[in-house]
């Protein structure tokens, strides 16, 4: 099975940044889209971002667009969320999840369901 290890989360300042990783285990990393959500108190898990296997394409929710950036090393078999401008708003655990089924690159990855295996979180507190 796949084993995804989140890191890098931390309290920070409103208007910092952040550099989350994710480490995959498996020997096909280059084969899964990779996915970022984050779930808050009380609220639904979320999408973040997503990358595509080659790391040629992108998603983005409106929420981070332009703050955040996905990136993929696949010859590390990690994937990244580098996070600027955090607001109090991105506060939240953050999930790494891996998706080895998408064929296509489109609006489907958003989807939680679409993704078979997930990490065990990493905490990002965002003060005021």
């Amino acid at each position: 099975q796949v084993q995804l290890v989140e890191s890098g989360g931390g309290l920070v300042q409103a208007g910092d940044s952040l550099r989350l990783s994710c480490a995959a285990s498996g020997r096909t990393f280059s084969s899964y889209t990779m996915g970022w959500f984050r779930q808050a108190p009380g609220k639904e898990r979320e999408f973040v971002a997503a990358i595509s296997r080659s790391g040629g394409s992108t998603y983005y929710a409106d929420s981070v667009k332009g703050r955040f950036t996905i990136s993929r090393d696949n010859a590390k078999n990690t994937v990244y969320l580098q996070m600027n401008s955090l607001k109090s708003e991105d506060t939240a655990v953050y999930y790494c999840a891996a998706d080895p089924r998408t064929v296509v690159f489109g609006p489907l990855i958003r989807s939680r369901y679409q993704y078979d295996y997930w990490g065990q979180g990493t905490q990002v507190t965002v003060s005021s």
